[in-house]
C-alpha cells in the first residue's frame, strides 16, 4: 500500500504548521540521536528515503557530501522541499519507497527518517539498499518505536482527571497494519517487533553497529518539556547499520 496523505491539502497544511516542518532538524526530538549515528559524509553520494522538506539532503550536502538523492511520493512535500533548495547536487525525485531502483553500490550511505513504518515489507526495503550501497557502505533509519506502533490508538491510557497514567501495550507480536489517527486523518501504520527490523537488516547482509531508543538527555528535558514523557516509554527507534 503506498499512501499519499501529504499531497491532500489538509493533511498538507496541517504538517506544515508541525514544529519541526517549521523549524527543521533542531525542532525534531530525535535529530540529535539519529545525527549521532550518521557516518563521515564528506565527499560520499548518499540517499534519502522519505525526504519530505529536504531537511537532511541539505543537512548531508552541508557535511560535505558529494551528492545526494532525496526520494519521496508527495509532490507536496517535493515542491516544498525544491523551493527551499539552492544546490544542483541534490536532485528530488518523486517516487514511492517501494518502487525505488538504483543500481548495484551507487551510494555510500542511505538514510530514512520517521518513513518506513508506512512501508508494508521492511525486509524488501532492507534488500534493495543493500544493492545500491557500496561495500562497507551505511544504512541509517528511524521509526516509530514497536512499544509505540503495536496498539493503533498510540496513546495514554488515562486517569479520572486526564492525568497519563501509563502507555498501554499490547498485540506486540501480531505484526501488521494499524489504522491510526495523525493531524485528523486516518493513516495506516505497519506495526512490527523489534527483532524483526534488526533480523531484517542482518538477513539482508548487515551488520547492526548502534540502536538507539531516544532516552532523553538532561539538556533535552531543560530544552523541552514535551521530551519528559520519552522517559516514560520510548518513541523513536533509531538503527546504524554497515553493508558487510
Amino acid at each position: 500500500m503506498k499512501q499519499n496523505k501529504y499531497d491532500d491539502s489538509g493533511f498538507f497544511e496541517n504538517y506544515s504548521q508541525m514544529p519541526r516542518s517549521i523549524g527543521g532538524l533542531n525542532a525534531a526530538g530525535e535529530w540529535s540521536a539519529l545525527r549521532a549515528l550518521l557516518p563521515d559524509l564528506c565527499n560520499k553520494k548518499v540517499l534519502d528515503l522519505g525526504c519530505g522538506f529536504g531537511w537532511h539532503c541539505r543537512y548531508v550536502r552541508e557535511q560535505q557530501a558529494r551528492s545526494v538523492v532525496g526520494v519521496d511520493l508527495s509532490e507536496n512535500m517535493l515542491e516544498r522541499a525544491r523551493a527551499m533548495t539552492n544546490d544542483s547536487e541534490i536532485e528530488y525525485r518523486r517516487l514511492a519507497i517501494e518502487d525505488i531502483d538504483f543500481a548495484a553500490e551507487e551510494f555510500d550511505v542511505a538514510i530514512s527518517s520517521l518513513a518506513l513504518h508506512y512501508v508494508e515489507r521492511f525486509d524488501i526495503i532492507c534488500e534493495k539498499v543493500h544493492h545500491f550501497l557500496v561495500p562497507g557502505g551505511t544504512f541509517v533509519l528511524s521509526v516509530e518505536h514497536p512499544v509505540f506502533t503495536a496498539l493503533a490508538a498510540q496513546d495514554w491510557h488515562y486517569g479520572p482527571q486526564g492525568e497519563k497514567l501509563h502507555w498501554p501495550v499490547d498485540d506486540y507480536h501480531y505484526e501488521g497494519s494499524r489504522q491510526t489517527r495523525f493531524l485528523d486523518n486516518d493513516v495506516i501504520k505497519y506495526h512490527r517487533t523489534v527483532a524483526t527490523h534488526v533480523n531484517a537488516l542482518i538477513e539482508s547482509g548487515f551488520r547492526i553497529t548502534k540502536l538507539s531508543e531516544l532516552q532523553p538527555t538532561q539538556e533535552m528535558l531543560i530544552n523541552n518539556s514535551g521530551m519528559r514523557d520519552e522517559i516514560r516509554r520510548p518513541m523513536f527507534l533509531l538503527i546504524a547499520a554497515v553493508k558487510n
